[in-house]
């Protein structure tokens, strides 16, 4: 049975992230007045919100609550959840991938290219087998859940070698999500030992790895040491110009960058890869010029550019998968930096210039913005950032990062969720219980009945 698609002309969305969830809000109404049709395409039937994934991790937010779904918010779209594959904007058809081997080749008038990016990593041995990324829901729940269930059977081991490895607990990447990320842990590990006699913070081993010499480069240089320093403070090991070697079976290697020699050798049950990330694969296998970034090429008016640096006709981008200039000359290289601050800003002004090139006037804008700084947060009543150019630290930061982003999530609902999550904190406190067996939920009831052989997680 074939796809049921509109046959309207359609504007192709490709990714439902910041970006694409944003341009089709913006859009859908008019252009279905228009008498045409706005279609999104994602492999996940909903947005995550990127900036709250410490948050879940430290167990502020439910994780449901830092998605938007598609479906819901975009009454007058047409969904597509599948992958999109390649793109021939010659043609003017992208082809999708819609699971167990389907596909279906779609054609539009005007594409978006807005897939975001992708955790970066390195060849190096053991990573993929014992690490964990933090770019998508799954994983921040996933990983919150392994550290309290960590914790809470390191409490029961009498074995005190597999203890350490499960008392130790290891980030990769010293960026804003590496900093949040491990600051959130340390948090919730505080929290929880507090609440299990059978373990004392002194067990719990935290360790920071950054190749740079220096952390969070968004931040000034003063702040960054006084961030290394705090974080210090609260126990956890900061290693900068260190990187990791090898993690084979989860035994660490972490070596010097400047003689490559052994720094440290331990093993350590969690492994969390935070070094970075890459433009969405899906630019290089569309027809459009890419960076040796693999990043779209794109202009200030945020269409796609040729070779020739000609604009592209019906091909627009925006976000993490595209290299947009920055204007005001902040962003390094020439670019903007790939936030959440530039995709929100960069959407609103893509869908009104897809609008008025396709439907309008014609007359579109280029995009300019001046960053309103960064702020971030280091675990409850805790932060540091210089929103609008001015520096700020602990309980400030803390509620400046939780104000700003609390209003950036789209949508009145869960802006409401989110900050009805934060009230039953303050009131009824953290929440460290461990939920069981969610990557293999069906093992209660397989015992249940009566299995005999290895469990088969799916």
């Amino acid at each position: 049975m074939a796809l049921k698609l509109s046959e309207k002309p359609r504007i192709l969305i490709v990714g439902g992230g910041y970006v694409g969830l944003t341009v089709a809000q913006q859009l859908q109404k008019k252009v279905k007045a228009a008498g045409g049709i706005v279609t999104l395409v994602d492999p996940l039937p909903y947005m995550t919100y990127q900036p709250f994934l410490p948050e879940v991790v430290g167990g502020h937010i439910e994780a449901r609550h830092a998605v938007v779904p598609h479906r819901r918010h975009l009454k007058d779209t047409e969904v597509i959840t599948g992958k999109v594959t390649s793109v021939d904007h010659s043609a003017k058809v992208a082809m999708i991938g819609l699971g167990e081997g389907d596909s279906v080749e779609v054609p539009y008038q005007d594409i978006v290219m807005a897939a975001g990016a992708t955790t970066r990593t390195f060849p190096i041995e053991g990573l993929a087998e014992n690490g964990i990324g933090l770019k998508t829901i799954e994983e921040a729940l996933g990983l919150r859940n392994h550290i309290l269930e960590r914790l809470e059977a390191a409490s029961v081991m009498t074995d005190e070698t597999a203890k350490r490895r499960a008392l130790t607990f290891t980030v990769v990447g010293g960026g804003f999500a590496g900093i949040e990320c491990v600051a959130e842990m340390e948090d919730i590990i505080r929290a929880a030992v507090s609440q299990n006699p059978r373990l004392s913070q002194s067990d719990v081993r935290i360790v920071l790895v950054e190749a740079m010499g220096r952390i969070m480069p968004e931040v000034t240089e003063d702040q960054a040491v006084g961030v290394v320093e705090h974080l210090r403070g609260r126990g956890v090991e900061v290693l900068l110009n260190t990187s990791l070697g090898s993690a084979v079976d989860g035994e660490l290697t972490l070596i010097a960058m400047a003689d490559k020699s052994t720094v440290d050798t331990f093993a350590s049950d969690t492994l969390v890869w935070t070094a970075g990330v890459a433009a969405n694969a899906v630019a290089r296998s569309s027809s459009f010029p890419v960076d040796e970034r693999g990043r779209l090429t794109g202009s200030a008016t945020l269409q796609i550019l040729n070779e020739d640096g000609d604009v592209i006709d019906g091909a627009w981008t925006a976000g993490d998968i595209a290299a947009i200039p920055d204007l005001t000359g902040a962003g390094p290289g020439g670019f903007c930096v790939p936030n959440a601050q530039h995709a929100w800003r960069q959407a609103k002004l893509l869908a009104k210039n897809l609008y008025a090139a396709r439907f309008g006037d014609g007359r579109i804008a280029e995009y300019k913005h001046d960053s309103l700084g960064a702020v971030a947060g280091l675990g409850l009543y805790k932060g540091v950032g210089n929103p609008m150019g001015v520096k700020v630290k602990g309980m400030l930061a803390w509620a400046a990062h939780r104000g700003y982003h609390g209003m950036a999530i789209p949508t009145l609902e869960r802006k409401v969720r989110v900050a009805g999550g934060w009230v039953n904190e303050l009131i009824f406190g953290r929440d460290v219980t461990p939920l069981r067996d969610l990557e293999n939920p069906t093992r209660a009831f397989y015992e249940a009945a009566g299995g005999t052989k290895e469990k088969v997680k799916r």
